[in-house]
């Protein structure tokens, strides 16, 4: 190894400064847990809806919808932050938006006129709003961290996000959840405690958000126009560029697929566990507590495996590793299996996740950070409609859950087969020859 490949770039692998980055992750990980995988999906299926195949359907919809915007957005605004040194302040009115729509979730009801119509509706703004944000968090991780540590920084980062969202979820179990008195003296008859979880969820994203807005540095920049307008003649010159950068254009394209698997797994996997195996609201937490902690341990092993073997490698063991344990979960006789099922999954998807981020972090062009990593949102949300669609369609067309949720192989396998493509080594190289 030479001299220039062990050197730490200055201001990088500064352990304050990673670990209020870190926290970040800590913060924003109750949002996916409890709103889009585990809570709020769960008890809208079972409230506003005729019925689960229904209230899937309806769910499946909104994700998908969510997805697309995120999609169209992600890359202009990303250039929009790069060109006026601004990911700090967007990030910022991101934050603020999910905090202030995921709030709102909290006091709309089944009896509201149009109360499922309503939910939905600031159910994708917060959702939206939420990974928004996460295109300029991401883009800091080459920022902070050297090429020989970004693996295990993102691992740290994605694994203490498992830990946030175990504790939170923990929180919400124990004291709204499962209590014969709720915390607050809050009312279980209306599902009041159930709803408030998602004023948990918006107190403890900001609060935990914090460091990472006052400790992590950005570095301004003069430019005589940071609109939308620049932006988009930014990505058009970014475009007729992507030439440069094959290897990261191929692993987005994979991603495109895989990212589909991922994402559909996340919006559903509490209605089929309750679905199929007939678990509780509770058990769903408790499931879900154990699903964190498992992929929390897989992130942050797995971060240094990744600084060892390289992200493509990780991230091809982790999807072989998830389609054995999606196909466990279909054909899965018991609730027993089941739990199997989902601890093996839960191990592979944090490192799944991680190394994803690591691998796009080190094809990432200095100065353009958040540009590409709006491409990497891009990427993970532009045909992230098509798993959801497809396995609510499917479960309404078969009334049968395990039939769309086998539906999620498929988007693994043709991810995994366009991901062998992929060139590491020439993808780095490129990004440093800009």
């Amino acid at each position: 190894m030479t001299t220039a490949e062990t050197t730490v770039p200055p201001g990088r692998d500064v352990p304050k400064v990673i670990w209020s980055w870190a926290m970040y992750d800590w913060a924003n990980s109750a949002f996916t847990t409890l709103v889009v995988t585990f809570i709020y999906s769960f008890y809208f299926t079972q409230a506003f809806s005729p019925d689960e195949e229904t209230g899937t359907l309806w769910w499946s919809r909104a994700v998908a919808l969510s997805a697309i915007l995120t999609a169209l957005a992600s890359p202009v605004l990303g250039a929009a932050a790069d060109r006026g040194g601004a990911r700090k302040r967007y990030m910022a009115v991101a934050l603020v938006v999910c905090v202030v729509a995921t709030s709102a979730l909290a006091f709309i009801t089944p009896d509201m006129a149009n109360g499922a119509l309503v939910a939905l509706a600031v159910f994708i703004v917060a959702d939206l709003a939420f990974e928004i944000g996460n295109v300029f968090y991401n883009a800091f991780l080459p920022t902070i961290a050297s090429p020989q540590r970004i693996g295990r920084v993102s691992g740290y980062a994605w694994g203490l996000g498992y830990v946030g969202g175990t504790v939170c979820m923990g929180i919400a179990l124990f004291g709204f959840v499962q209590p014969d008195v709720p915390w607050f003296g809050m009312a279980k008859d209306p599902a009041w405690n159930a709803r408030a979880t998602n004023l948990l969820v918006a107190v403890w994203f900001l609060l935990f958000s914090l460091p990472f807005f006052f400790v992590v540095p950005e570095t301004r920049v003069s430019a005589p126009s940071i609109g939308i307008a620049a932006s988009f003649r930014g990505l058009r010159e970014t475009a007729r560029n992507l030439r440069r950068f094959k290897e990261l254009v191929k692993f987005l394209v994979a991603r495109l697929v895989f990212n589909d698997g991922l994402v559909t797994v996340f919006a559903f996997g509490s209605i089929y566990a309750s679905k199929v195996f007939g678990m509780t609201l509770s058990e769903v937490i408790l499931f879900g507590v154990w699903l964190n902690v498992t992929s929390g341990v897989g992130a942050f092993i797995f971060g240094y495996v990744d600084d060892r073997i390289g992200g493509k490698k990780t991230i091809q063991i982790s999807i072989v590793m998830m389609s054995v344990a999606t196909a466990m979960a279909v054909w899965a006789p018991t609730k027993d299996w089941f739990w199997v099922a989902g601890s093996l999954l839960g191990i592979f998807v944090g490192p799944n996740q991680s190394a994803s981020r690591s691998l796009m972090g080190r094809f990432v062009p200095a100065k353009h950070e958040a540009e590409f990593f709006g491409f990497f949102a891009f990427s993970g949300k532009a045909t992230a409609f098509a798993g959801p669609l497809l396995l609510g369609v499917l479960t309404d067309a078969f009334s049968s859950h395990r039939v769309g949720m086998a539906s999620i192989l498929l988007f693994f396998l043709v991810g995994g087969l366009l991901l062998v493509s992929v060139d590491e080594a020439k993808g780095i190289a490129a990004a440093r020859e800009t």
